[in-house]
């Protein structure tokens, strides 16, 4: 199994989009990209073998293994990447703002029941991050709207 993370890269954060099967799971907050500097900056392009882990913390989430690099990042609830992200990747229901996100907690329970199920059947789950052209043109127009707006 490989689920896409589709990107929009902004300075004060990144967007995502994370599909399985071409159906949107959920989105994604992440720290901006800043050359892949550990805990300031959002992780590098590419694909990554997910594993099921628990810490008191965050509970049952997911770790992403072998990022070139970093250590220890993570799929967990939050919803703003600049004051409770250091690198991870937060799903979250609805994109608020840039690097902002509401209703995280419940985006996490949907995809861990997607990616635990296979997790089950002994199937390797992966996670493919890329950037998206499309994405990236629309979500830049709304989000860059939105923020105006809220200005």
């Amino acid at each position: 199994m490989v689920l896409v993370l589709n990107r929009t890269y902004f300075p004060e954060g990144t967007q995502g989009v994370l599909e399985w099967n071409g159906t949107i799971v959920c989105y994604t907050i992440e720290l901006p990209w800043l050359g892949n500097q550990k805990r300031i900056s959002c992780i590098p392009e590419g694909e990554y073998l997910l594993q099921k882990r628990f810490s008191p913390k965050f509970q049952w989430h997911l770790h992403l293994r072998n990022v070139p690099g970093r250590d220890l990042i993570l799929i967990h609830p939050a919803n703003d990447a600049k004051t409770e992200l250091l690198g991870c990747i937060a799903t979250v229901t609805l994109h608020t703002g840039i690097g902002k996100g509401s209703s995280s907690r419940k985006a996490l329970e949907k995809l861990k029941a997607i990616v635990y199920k296979a997790m089950t059947y002994n199937e390797e789950v992966k996670i493919r991050i890329q950037t998206n052209p499309s994405i990236l043109r629309q979500d830049q127009d709304r989000l860059a709207q939105d923020d105006k707006v809220k200005k």
